[in-house]
């Protein structure tokens, strides 16, 4: 018997606020000159930033106040309907090519990207269908090939337009449900060798993913090229100091870093507010995992469980990503920083996943 709703994580609640806050302030920091240049207002990005925001925390309270149960209702329908828009992308003339990647729908400078949607989906079906089918992931053929066989679908997709860093984010979250089901590490270690062939095959496939690889192990190599953008990164960071330049002092965002208010905003954060300002972000993102593992631990129900996990997953993999990209420590791939990065439908679908996990924390044990 589920006991009834109580109030959600405050703790949880209060690390969201403050990291979307920290990220308005941030993307108007980092972008208010390249907006200036671009579209003659240094308010542009801070405008679409904080109209996004609104629609995101609207989005959180409704989720927030819907009993979780609704969504493995209709899990199905809502991963077909992410199938739908994934598959839609890539038809020429709906699809919309930003940055490389035919990875938008829309009109404009207004858009949706159907892989965020995608990567809620896929986390809410496979939440459903595995606690629905505990007693059968330990056996690899009926119980973990089936999952892994959607998930490989989803990325294969995603990988067409290419979009690596959002289908690794999807992989990671897809694979942490699995793993919290039962799944048995032995079946998971073969299947990962597979994953290491396969994503060679797509260095081989694609040139410029064997560019990010070099230029990551040795970005002097091509400093113009494969390895500007990591170049520009740590000479961001690097001067930030202790307590950085000062906040809207930075040097890299007068046309060296590229998009320093989206995949490198948190460059720009160390930069301006040194090691204290990017701890205190790392801070507030470790609060925000910690409380939604602890609601993970305490829901009610087995669905409950494996949706918090999900939803934490997607999260840490794609802040571990980014700030991996940012400091070096992994190859450059375009992806946001959950919260903080300027972003429409990432922003927004974000805010609306917090909202079902903190839906999830009103009913914690």
């Amino acid at each position: 018997m589920v006991k009834a709703r109580s109030t959600p994580d405050w703790m949880m609640l209060g690390s969201t606020l403050l990291l979307l806050a920290v990220g308005v302030i941030m993307v108007y920091s980092a972008s208010a000159v390249l907006a200036f240049r671009e579209f003659g207002d240094s308010l542009y990005y801070l405008k679409r930033q904080a109209l996004f925001a609104a629609l995101g925390i609207a989005a959180m309270i409704f989720t927030m106040n819907t009993d979780y149960w609704i969504w493995k209702k209709y899990a199905k329908i809502i991963l077909i309907v992410c199938f739908i828009l994934l598959v839609a992308v890539l038809i020429p003339g709906i699809g919309v090519v930003r940055g490389g990647a035919r990875s938008w729908l829309g009109i404009g400078s207004f858009g949706i990207q159907p892989s965020e949607f995608m990567k809620m989906g896929m986390i809410v079906f496979l939440s459903k269908w595995l606690s629905e089918q505990q007693g059968t992931i330990t056996h690899f053929t009926r119980g973990l090939l089936p999952p892994l066989g959607l998930v490989g679908l989803a990325f294969g997709i995603i990988m067409l337009q290419p979009d690596l860093g959002t289908g690794a984010v999807l992989v990671g979250a897809a694979l942490l449900i699995i793993y919290t089901t039962g799944a048995r590490l032995l079946h998971l270690s073969y299947l990962g060798l597979v994953g290491i062939l396969g994503f060679v095959g797509l260095i081989i496939a694609a040139p410029y993913r064997l560019q990010r690889i070099t230029a990551f192990l040795d970005p002097w190599q091509d400093p113009l090229g494969a390895g500007y953008q990591a170049i520009q990164s740590l000479y961001a960071i690097g001067p930030g100091g202790l307590v950085g330049l000062g906040l809207g002092m930075s040097r890299q965002k007068y046309s060296y870093l590229p998009e320093p208010q989206t995949d490198f905003i948190f460059s720009i954060i160390a930069e301006e507010l040194g090691f204290i300002g990017g701890s205190f972000v790392l801070l507030l993102f470790t609060l925000l995992v910690w409380r939604g593992l602890r609601t993970a631990i305490t829901a009610p129900d087995t669905f409950g469980s494996l949706l918090a996990t999900g939803i934490v997953g997607m999260i840490a993999v794609q802040v571990i990503i980014n700030i991996g990209v940012v400091i070096g420590m992994f190859p450059v791939t375009g992806i946001t920083l959950p919260l903080i990065s300027a972003g429409g439908s990432s922003l927004t679908l974000m805010l609306t996943s917090i909202g079902v996990l903190l839906n999830i924390s009103r009913y914690s044990r």
